[in-house]
């Protein structure tokens, strides 16, 4: 008989979903990352019609974890790390609510554990977080070619000069925590 630990769900937005993706896709206790589309009113968009703004969603990852392995704060301590949550509805050059700072929650746990990292962080930022905390809505996983992204296209001009850097950034931020 194997011992098998539950996987656990948490739902991150943080800009482009391909940043996002990239870096929780080297992060250990991560077992799968998707991309995808949460918190809108339009069932089953498409990229084209995120990307417009007009659908109420945000480019999100989907992520199961082994909490035995890394706890959900320690998740969130990564993404409060690779991108801005101090910045309305933008990361960068990528403007729109479609890029919001977002933190989806599965459970009330998650809620409190997310409200407590948001204070832990406040003293990193010079700015107010401005990301959000709402309850899990209807998933919509992002079409195929989105999926692991970055590491299908490196030399993409988006890919080097944005995904890039954050990945760099997460090697040397959170070294002890990359997949061996």
């Amino acid at each position: 008989m194997t011992n098998q630990t539950a996987t656990e769900v948490a739902i991150l937005g943080g800009g482009c979903f391909w940043c996002v993706e990239a870096v929780y896709l080297e992060v250990r206790g991560v077992t799968r990352v998707e991309s995808g589309y949460m918190g809108g009113q339009v069932d089953h968009p498409t990229y084209e019609q995120v990307c417009a703004g007009g659908t109420g969603h945000a480019e999100v990852v989907r992520l199961e974890f082994d909490p035995a392995v890394i706890s959900y704060h320690d998740l969130l301590e990564v993404f409060f790390t690779i991108h801005d949550p101090t910045t309305l509805n933008r990361q960068g050059n990528d403007v729109g609510t479609q890029y919001r700072s977002v933190i989806f929650t599965t459970s009330p746990g998650q809620v409190a554990t997310a409200h407590r990292v948001i204070c832990e962080m406040a003293n990193v930022w010079d700015a107010p977080i401005v990301t959000e905390v709402k309850p899990q809505a209807t998933w919509y996983r992002a079409e195929d070619y989105h999926q692991d992204y970055f590491r299908q296209h490196p030399l993409q001009g988006y890919c080097a000069f944005v995904v890039a850097p954050k990945v760099v950034k997460f090697k040397k931020t959170f070294a002890n925590r990359l997949k061996e």
